[in-house]
């Protein structure tokens, strides 16, 4: 189906061409990004949309939107942990997950709102 849609768009010009590349690498990496989260037990806290213990990634993705720095400050939230911020409950720290992962991961919990 995607192969097609590309062939259908790829007379129309380059960048509908690349949008469409674009948005076949996200649907890829997004089943990705998700077993990288249950991989870290980031769903034993957090849900998609409703709280668990920590609030779900639909509620992070409302406080940040708009603020341009979000996926860094939240990567390191991340890696470091954090407490006081959503309640008294503490989010642990994840420090084994490399930068880069937890840059993903942090984009992709934004794009969840």
């Amino acid at each position: 189906m995607l192969k097609e849609w590309i062939r259908r768009i790829a007379p129309r010009g380059a960048a509908a061409l690349a949008f469409g590349l674009a948005l076949a690498a996200s649907a890829q990496a997004a089943p990705d990004l998700k077993a990288l989260a249950d991989k870290n037990g980031c769903f034993s806290c957090h849900g998609m949309q409703g709280k668990l213990v920590g609030p779900g990634f639909a509620e992070v993705a409302a406080r940040y939107k708009g603020d341009s720095e979000a996926t860094g400050k939240l990567a390191r939230k991340i890696q470091e942990g954090g407490k006081g911020v959503w309640g008294r409950i503490p989010m642990p720290p994840h420090p084994s997950l490399k930068d880069e992962e937890a840059r993903q991961l942090a984009a992709w919990v934004l794009e969840a709102g």
